[in-house]
């Protein structure tokens, strides 16, 4: 199952991609790709849709941001051992936690809009991970 979030600027739908990698509408089902979709009983909605019966998109809309309405990103950073060589900064004991603004996230295609004082940009990626339900003080 491949979901998708597709359209302008602050106005994406929800959307899936089909087994011929058509762009399949899915705003009449769910409101968006959010916390309330991605969950045990939202993804179970979804699958039990005929793809075949959705609207197709046209294939240059713009994709959006993965998932929406994002609370809190949450962010390990030095998490591998060449980044911190990299930083010329020692391996960290513990992991470094860290917040970034959700109007961080972006579609895949994007500009990046940097701040006039920006003088270097770093090519790096963040791993996003969606956990399915609410998690508070998990056990390792």
């Amino acid at each position: 199952m491949k979901l998708l979030r597709v359209g302008e600027v602050g106005s994406e739908k929800p959307a899936i991609l089909d087994s011929d990698n058509n762009i399949r509408d899915l705003s009449n089902y769910v409101g968006d790709i959010d916390g309330s979709t991605i969950n045990s009983a939202g993804l179970k909605l979804i699958e039990e849709i005929n793809l075949e019966e959705l609207p197709v998109v046209s294939s240059d809309v713009r994709i959006g941001p993965c998932i929406g309405s994002v609370g809190k990103y949450v962010c390990i950073g030095l998490n591998y051992s060449d980044h911190a060589e990299e930083a010329n900064m020692p391996i960290p004991s513990e992991p470094i936690i860290f917040f970034k603004a959700p109007s961080c996230i972006s579609g895949p295609y994007d500009a990046i809009v940097l701040p006039k004082s920006a003088e270097k940009v770093d090519w790096e990626v963040e791993l996003c991970v969606v956990i399915g339900a609410e998690a508070k003080y998990v056990s390792e």
